[in-house]
């Protein structure tokens, strides 16, 4: 059995276990997730403060966990807050839903592009493009309008205000593929995908298959 520890650095316990289900959606058989949530920090990050703070919170809820016998790791916030840090301490494969997606999204030198809620997270998640060699590929990043928090407070409202910002990173960017950016979003991103001919990538899923591919690559070594 592997054991999965998917850590939500937002301090929501039902976006934790919205999570955990998506990950375990895509999870293969004899693959056991189990979601941690947060102790301190907002329940849904919204700044670059508050990202940087949750690198902190991710630390500690994999040190709460550290009893248990995991076997990989998923920072799933959007920024992939901690990741490195965690990386060194965990000694066990760790993926973020930011890395993951701009990988999958990337896939056969694919021009990609984001759609979120967060514009004050923009400069950030362009810099995990950029660490990951993907900014020549990407397209930039469409926004929803609003306040974050409550329009991902109202599930139709925001699966339709993503699929607003999802068409725009097609008609206007040229992108081949779109990533709901955020792991809060992670059951528009679902919602979306069908409603449009370029794969629209949801994050946790992505990472979930990146972080299969890892435990294959370990035991092939």
């Amino acid at each position: 059995m592997q054991e999965i520890l998917l850590i939500n650095p937002n301090s929501s316990s039902s976006t934790t276990a919205m999570m955990a289900k998506i990950a375990s959606s895509e999870a293969p058989a004899g693959c056991c997730v189990t979601g941690i949530t947060a102790a301190g920090g907002p329940t849904m990050i919204v700044n670059e403060d508050e990202l940087n703070a949750a690198a902190t919170e991710v630390l500690k809820a994999w040190r709460s966990a550290a009893g248990g016998r995991w076997n990989g790791v998923i920072v799933s916030a959007f920024g992939d807050p901690g990741i490195e840090l965690l990386r060194r301490e965990a000694g066990v494969p760790v993926v973020g839903i930011a890395e993951a997606s701009m990988l999958a999204a990337s896939e056969g030198r694919r021009r990609f592009g984001i759609a979120t809620v967060t514009p004050e997270l923009v400069s950030p998640i362009e810099g995990r493009a950029a660490v990951l060699g993907l900014r020549a590929l990407y397209t930039g990043i469409r926004l929803t309008q609003g306040d974050p928090r409550a329009l991902a407070a109202d599930p139709q409202a925001l699966e339709e205000a993503l699929a607003k910002a999802v068409q725009c990173c097609i008609d206007e960017d040229g992108a081949q593929a779109v990533i709901i950016g955020g792991g809060p979003l992670g059951q528009a991103a679902l919602a979306l995908a069908p409603r449009f001919d370029v794969p629209v990538i949801a994050p946790i899923s992505a990472a979930m298959r990146l972080l299969c591919s890892r435990f294959a690559a370990t035991r092939g070594a």
